[in-house]
């Protein structure tokens, strides 16, 4: 069975853009939703989907930061080039990062870094998370359990630079907090199960924005999109994005 790749989108609302990331390991699809709903309330919506995601696992870990960072600044120039002038990012866990970067980077509007990690919850979290999506992947393939297994067991022993590349990103945007002056909202899910929620701390108190806040949201996990709360979520992000001080 062949796996629908995902695609990037752009959802037209009106001059005010936002530029949505998704995380490592996920796809468009974690940010369609919240960008359903902004374009709604009259916001244009472009989320840019990385190189190695959304195809087959033995894909992805040939990929890295690098090339990540490249298809989210093409998705800036995107809407650039669709003459939106003034730009807010709103990125989940890896794309929390990139938005992070961006505040650093590029000129922007506003920030929203959601369950975004400056340091993994353990060690070998972010390799956990590799494996259970090559699984799934897997699964969703319809391969036989024998078939999974034996794949997996290669998988595994495969080399995984981009575990060690994509440390190394947190740990340069970490660093490099305090030249962030843009507004910031920074949402971080409190049973998050793959970052350490230590880091929405470290990020609310290490930027130098004036307007920052953080909110914690109770009841849900690391892809917080897709979670019990999105409505609300949602909504605090619609409502930041119109306290920005939009010429348009």
């Amino acid at each position: 069975m062949k796996v629908v790749v995902p695609k990037p989108f752009t959802f037209e609302g009106g001059e005010r853009a936002v530029l949505l990331l998704h995380g490592f390991t996920g796809t468009t699809a974690d940010v369609r939703m919240i960008g359903r709903h902004l374009q709604k309330l009259g916001y244009t919506c472009h989320a840019p989907l990385y190189k190695g995601h959304g195809v087959p696992p033995e894909e992805l870990v040939h990929t890295g930061p690098e090339d990540w960072w490249k298809d989210v600044v093409e998705g800036y120039e995107f809407l650039k080039s669709k003459g939106h002038e003034e730009i807010a990012v709103c990125g989940l866990s890896l794309g929390g990062v990139f938005s992070l970067k961006i505040g650093y980077t590029l000129p922007i509007k506003g920030i929203v870094p959601m369950c975004a990690p400056m340091k993994p919850k353990t060690e070998d979290a972010i390799y956990k998370g590799v494996l259970a999506y090559a699984k799934q992947y897997k699964q969703l393939e319809k391969k036989t359990a024998e078939q999974i297994d034996e794949e997996m067991a290669a998988f595994a022993d495969s080399p995984m630079e981009t575990l060690n590349g994509l440390q190394g990103l947190i740990n340069d945007v970490k660093d490099q907090l305090d030249y962030i002056y843009s507004p910031i909202f920074v949402v971080q899910a409190r049973h998050d199960q793959m970052i350490d929620i230590e880091s929405a701390n470290i990020i609310h108190d290490n930027v130098e924005s004036d307007q920052k806040s953080l909110k914690w949201y109770e009841d849900s996990t690391h892809v917080i999109t897709l979670d019990k709360e999105k409505e609300q979520l949602h909504d605090d992000v619609y409502q930041f994005l119109e306290s920005l001080d939009w010429t348009v």
